[in-house]
């Protein structure tokens, strides 16, 4: 549900006009950068699609060769699937009936590399080449059951960028996005090697902040020119905001004398500063610092968070308003594929014992 909530808590967006905007193509959830998936709006289809290539189709393509697949075999497989799709959107089942023998098993040995068919071979590299789309099954973004339909036009049509060039325009984004910010952060962020990475920052002339830090120099005026609020408001995020995200670096969003605070994450106990991503959701202030953790109680219907900042109207104000967007609109808040409403009773308690 993360990007629900991203929209949610920026904009005040309902999942209704979300999911009405996928709908219309005005954003979409597309292979991006490291071949990750993001939702990305239409203005940048063409560089999402172009800083994929080459990154995750392409790993699964060398693991694939090494049981036998070879590139002419899933270049036919993606041309019955074109064919197939001519027809209307159907799914991975309907898919292999209707290109019957052109996709195959790939037996006990691909079972155990995660790879059983040479279906989603095909299916990803024609994504990424922006000839086909995945929809949801019932428009939403916040479950993984998928049809594919034909992308017409396709929105590499008419794009000109280079890899290169595309891979300058993720730095320009990036940088507005989250400056300040490290070239380390951004390499890590676009699955770059350092000398790419650096061949993609220094057409941007940016400033320097911070010592190791850099930013857009117009943003940088901007910085130095703000003046924070005084008032000290709360926003609730999920666990993959951007916020956290882009720079997995949330340590640098922490007061120090919450860097040693007791978490449960994926092996025990152990401290925030201690473990690469939250194990939780998140809560900041609009001054950008971490402030505590959530999640969200299915079976109590309610919001369990710790927050290290004493308890006020206004943090009590964000949780009811998130508590009630997840009630009324999402019915869950899960942050990835495997969560369940059971799996997370440990942090559910954990953040409880912890308030």
């Amino acid at each position: 549900m993360g990007p629900y909530l991203t929209l949610f808590t920026r904009g005040s967006h309902s999942r209704q006009s979300i999911d009405k905007a996928v709908a219309d193509c005005e954003i979409h959830e597309l292979p991006a950068a490291r071949g990750c998936t993001y939702v990305v709006p239409a203005c940048d289809f063409a560089l999402a699609l172009t800083c994929a290539q080459g990154t995750g189709e392409e790993q699964e393509m060398k693991v694939a060769r090494k049981l036998g697949v070879t590139d002419s075999e899933i270049d036919k497989l993606s041309s019955a699937i074109l064919t197939a799709l001519k027809n209307g959107p159907l799914d991975p089942e309907g898919i292999r009936q209707a290109t019957g023998d052109a996709s195959r098993s790939l037996g006990p040995e691909g079972q155990m590399k995660g790879m059983t068919t040479t279906l989603p071979l095909a299916l990803s590299k024609l994504q990424v080449l922006g000839f086909i789309r995945r929809l949801s099954v019932n428009g939403r973004l916040d479950q993984q059951r998928y049809l594919y339909t034909l992308w017409s036009p396709n929105p590499l049509e008419k794009s000109k960028l280079t890899k290169e060039e595309a891979y300058v325009e993720l730095a320009r984004r990036y940088f507005h996005w989250i400056g300040p910010a490290t070239l380390p952060e951004f390499q890590w962020f676009s699955g770059l090697g350092v000398k790419a990475a650096k061949a993609a920052v220094d057409p941007l002339r940016l400033a320097s902040f911070d010592e190791d830090k850099c930013m857009h120099p117009q943003d940088l005026d901007s910085l130095r020119s703000l003046k924070p609020s005084k008032v000290e408001e709360f926003h609730l995020t999920s666990s993959l905001d951007s916020m956290v995200l882009l720079r997995r670096n949330h340590t640098s969003l922490l007061a120090p004398q919450d860097l040693n605070r007791s978490i449960l994450g994926d092996k025990g106990i152990a401290s925030l500063g201690s473990v690469s991503d939250l194990p939780s959701h998140a809560i900041f202030t609009n001054h950008g610092r971490l402030v505590g953790l959530w999640e969200y109680d299915k079976d109590a219907q309610n919001i369990a968070y710790c927050c290290f900042e004493p308890k006020n109207a206004r943090l009590v104000k964000a949780v009811e308003a998130t508590e009630a967007f997840i009630k009324g609109q999402l019915g869950d808040a899960r942050s990835f594929s495997l969560d369940s409403p059971k799996s997370r009773i440990p942090r559910i308690q954990a953040l409880r014992d912890t308030a």
